[in-house]
Formats: structure tokens, C-alpha cells, sequence
């Protein structure tokens, strides 16, 4: 690897030469051991950890009765924001490990409620920070000298604060501007400790609840693990720095720009990165005036999703707005790296099938992968499956209020039937990709998506067309999009051939409506 990269930026602080970064030396064995514990951390005891138990059960019992005794009985609106907050304050009360599973949940936008993912949202950068006394002594221990010898300057006040660190602005001694990203005192243990208790809960919620058992709560609850162990250990998101940076390069991606790691002052616990600046990602108006395509940064964020998973095996593993800022010139400056996803090259080729499949509205192909990778038992009838689950059209597409709920409640239970799973190494893909819908709304509200949908699978098919062909035996030129499918598929007529963000909110909106009224008129005929 040679620096810079096309995925740095122009005029860096620093060059960057990976074999001469010490902290770099031994990297994949820890990234192996850090794995290995997954098992254990997430293995049920025949006991619960009663104590921690009894605190979160506590926390989120006062949580739900002081909504229930308030904001309940005040209209849905008010009731839907009370109980998203307390439950947002309780994440907070209860640690680092409920506040990460609180910033997945704020990835859902256009599914959750909305009030729901607002109040989630905070938990990215609202998190409380530590005291700049303990930060200073994390930071002192980690270089194992004093802070001013290390920098010339160092602001005690965070940008931002997050569950597993928060991120500090200083200048080197050299007089380099950079941001520094410091672990929190005692996560490690205290990450241990929460997740021994959402172990021994999990299997309890997933035969209780249908739902549950679709998503496959003991596997979210396992890459949580393998994620936040990864987290704890800021070489290897700074190892994952350089080879995203790497593969955005190989890809050609100009628009995407990684921030440098500093080539020496990178430790388990302490991570000091070049420093970038930005709009914001829900500034729109400052983007806007400054000239910036939003439509085009949604597209590089889809871009590089689907290239780093598809063609490279490698890919950012938790977009959202607090991770990205906008510069000037339009490209976007991708910060986080504490998860990314990683495919061996089987599952990369089953997803790469899975994509052509879409493209050209072959679901049952798609269905097919998904069985590969393990969502659908080996021994399941696609045929049969998709007889019974509606996979080429929205759950309950053109049904009254009451059809739909039978129609949802209908399909879930096929889907538990079925033995359907949601593996994990579909998680972190989805996740993304429900950050760029929502993005899509926010930056780019009137862009017709069937027709940007169609863009980017002719960018795909185009540029990596010849790759595609040796690797599985596929001519890419041959494929025949399919835009009727996704019309359909979206919940319009399939001669459609525009469909803005705007409308397909809309739909959604009205569809929540719908389900609305109809559990209201259940409930009131139940009464």
C-alpha cells in the first residue's frame, strides 16, 4: 500500500505507511482472540447474574410505570414520545451496553416509530461523558507520559460522547489539528457483566415472541458481542481505518474520505486520528447553499455499502448521521470504524448472487441465497415458502386495516414455522441500508428512487461486470433489469417507473395510520 490514497485526503497531517506502524504488529491474532471470547461472553449459565438482573429489571419496570401513570392517557403522539424517551433515559442509566442496543435501534427509520428513532438518536452524541480528570489519566496510561507532553493543547470538552468512547479535539505538539478518541474507564467489565445478562434473557424472549424468533435474538445478542469486543480495542478499528481506506481506493471511490490514523499514537484504549471537518449530515441547508449534490452523497454512501460487501468483503458496518460529515467539495468523510463487516469469500459470493437476483426481480433466487447464508433452513421449500410469505410485494399490499393486521400476523407465524432466521452476517448490511433510506428522506426527499435504483445497478453491472463473470460464472451484461419487480415490490402499480422518498413515506405513514385504527377497533370489539 502506497500513501496517499485516493480515499485520504489531498493535504494530511501525516503519511501514512502501515509497515512502519508499530501498533500494527500482531493485529490478526488479537482480532482472533478477541472473537474467541465471544463464545463465553455469550453462553447462557444455568443461573442468572441475579444482581444485574434485578437492576435492569428495576430501571425499566420505573421507566414503563411512569409512562403508564402520565403520558399514556395523554393521545398517542404524547404517549408514543414519553415512553421513547424514558425508555432512552433508562439505556442511558443503565450503561454502555443498553446504549449501544439503543443506538441500533435508532437505525430504524421509516420502520420504528419515528418518535421512537428521534429520542434513540440522542444516545449517538448525547451520551453523559466521562470527567476530563479520568479521560486525562486513560490517556496518560495509555502513552505513559503527561498529556501536555503529548499534545499541545487539549480540549476537556467532548464533541462527542458515546457509549464505548467519546472523541476530544487537540493539536499535537507538532502543531497537527486531531481528534482523539478515548475509552471509557471500566467498559470492558462492565460490558461483560450486561451482556451475561442479556445472554440468559434471550432465549427466554425468543420463544415467548414470535417476532423474536424471526429475527433471531441469541444471534443479534452474539454479534453484539463479537462487536462491541471488537470496539474495545482501538487498533483494530484503526487497522480498519486502512483497510477501508484500501478498498474505497481499489473501487475508484473519490467521494468517500477515511481520516488518517496517527502512525504512532494508536493504543488499545486511546485512538488519535486526523481531524475532519464538515456540514453536519442533517445540516441540508448548509449543504445546499454551499453547493454540495446531496443526492450524490447518498449514492456514494449506497456505493460503497454495496461494493466494500459484494466485490471487496469488506465494509463500514454502522452508518448513521453522527458517523458522517459533508465537506465543501461534496465528498464525504466517513468516521467510526469500531464496527465493519467482513465476508469470507463464500458469503460475498452468495450476496453478489443475491444482488444480481434483485436486480432482475428473481426472488426466488434471492430466497435461495438467503438459505445458503442460513435464513432459511437447508431443508425449507422455497416453492412453498414463497407460496405462503409474501416476498415479491409489501405484507398486505392493498388490504383494509383489519386484513392487514391478520395478513402481518399470518405471515409471522409462517415465517417461525418455516424455521426462518435472521444470521448475522446479514445484520450489519441491513442496518446500513436502513440508515440510507432514512437519508434519502432527509438529504435527498424528491429523488426518484426507481430511477436511482436503476442508476446504480447499471453503475454495478458496468464496472464490475468482468469480475462478476470469473467469480461466478455469470455474464453481468446479460442480466436484465428488472424496474416492474422493485415497482411492485415497493407497493405500486408495476408500470411505474418514478417513485420519489416523499411518496414512499407517505405510504408508510399511512400505512402505520392504517394499522392503527385497526388494533383500536380490535381492541374495542376484544372490550
Amino acid at each position: 500500500m502506497t500513501a496517499p490514497l485516493r480515499s485520504f485526503t489531498d493535504d494530511g497531517p501525516w503519511e501514512v505507511r502501515p509497515d512502519a506502524m508499530a501498533w500494527r504488529a500482531g493485529l490478526d491474532g488479537v482480532r482472533a482472540e478477541a472473537r474467541a471470547r465471544v463464545p463465553g461472553l455469550v453462553r447462557r449459565r444455568r443461573l442468572p447474574p441475579v444482581g444485574r438482573l434485578a437492576v435492569t429489571a428495576a430501571v425499566l419496570v420505573l421507566a414503563v410505570a411512569g409512562w403508564a401513570a402520565t403520558e399514556r392517557r395523554r393521545g398517542a403522539t404524547v404517549s408514543r414520545t414519553g415512553i421513547s424517551r424514558r425508555l432512552r433515559r433508562a439505556c442511558e442509566r443503565l450503561g454502555p451496553t443498553y446504549i449501544k442496543l439503543g443506538q441500533v435501534i435508532s437505525a430504524g427509520q421509516g420502520i420504528l416509530p419515528d418518535e421512537l428513532v428521534a429520542e434513540f438518536g440522542l444516545l449517538r452524541d448525547r451520551v453523559p461523558a466521562e470527567p476530563y480528570e479520568q479521560v486525562r489519566r486513560v490517556v496518560e496510561e495509555a502513552f505513559g507520559r503527561s498529556l501536555d507532553e503529548v499534545f499541545g493543547r487539549f480540549d476537556p470538552t467532548p464533541v462527542a460522547a458515546a457509549s464505548i468512547a467519546q472523541v476530544h479535539l487537540a493539536t499535537l505538539a507538532s502543531g497537527a489539528e486531531v481528534a482523539v478518541k478515548v475509552q471509557r474507564p471500566g467498559i470492558g467489565r462492565a460490558v461483560r457483566r450486561d451482556l451475561a445478562v442479556m445472554a440468559w434473557l434471550a432465549p427466554l424472549l425468543a420463544r415467548r415472541l414470535d417476532v423474536l424468533q424471526v429475527v433471531n435474538l441469541p444471534a443479534v445478542i452474539e454479534l453484539f458481542a463479537e462487536t462491541v469486543v471488537e470496539e474495545l480495542d482501538f487498533r483494530l478499528e484503526a487497522e480498519n481505518m486502512l483497510d477501508i481506506a484500501v478498498v474505497l481506493d481499489r473501487a475508484g471511490q473519490g467521494s468517500i474520505v477515511v481520516p488518517r490514523p496517527h502512525p504512532a499514537l494508536v493504543t488499545e484504549r486511546v485512538l488519535v486520528m486526523e481531524r475532519m471537518e464538515g456540514f453536519a449530515f442533517s445540516d441540508v441547508a448548509g449543504m445546499r447553499a454551499a453547493g454540495v449534490d446531496t443526492a450524490g452523497v447518498v449514492r456514494a454512501c449506497l456505493v460503497s455499502v454495496l461494493e466494500g460487501a459484494m466485490i471487496y468483503g469488506v465494509f463500514h458496518g454502522d452508518l448513521h448521521g453522527g458517523n458522517l460529515l459533508v465537506r465543501r467539495d461534496g465528498r464525504v468523510a466517513l468516521l467510526d470504524y469500531g464496527i465493519t463487516g467482513r465476508l469470507d469469500d463464500r458469503r460475498r459470493t452468495v450476496f453478489l448472487r443475491m444482488l444480481l437476483a434483485a436486480m432482475a426481480g428473481d426472488h426466488r433466487a434471492v430466497l435461495a441465497g438467503y438459505q445458503q447464508l442460513g435464513a432459511i433452513p437447508a431443508g425449507a421449500d422455497l416453492d412453498a415458502f414463497m407460496a405462503e410469505i409474501p416476498v415479491d410485494r409489501p405484507v398486505g399490499a392493498g388490504a383494509d386495516g383489519d386484513e392487514m393486521v391478520a395478513e402481518m400476523r399470518r405471515v409471522t407465524k409462517a415465517l417461525v414455522r418455516h424455521g426462518t432466521r435472521l444470521p448475522k452476517e446479514l445484520m450489519l448490511f441491513m442496518k446500513d441500508f436502513m440508515f440510507i433510506d432514512g437519508a434519502i428522506g432527509t438529504l435527498a426527499p424528491d429523488l426518484d428512487v426507481l430511477g436511482e435504483m436503476l442508476e446504480v445497478s447499471q453503475y454495478f453491472l458496468g464496472r464490475h461486470g468482468a469480475r462478476i463473470a470469473s467469480e461466478i460464472g455469470s455474464d453481468a451484461a446479460g442480466v436484465e433489469l428488472d424496474p416492474s419487480s422493485w415497482a411492485v415490490s415497493m407497493g405500486v402499480e408495476e408500470s411505474r417507473r418514478s417513485l420519489t422518498h416523499t411518496e414512499i413515506r407517505h405510504q408508510r405513514k399511512e400505512l402505520r395510520a392504517t394499522l392503527s385504527r385497526a388494533e383500536r377497533r380490535r381492541g374495542r370489539r376484544a372490550r
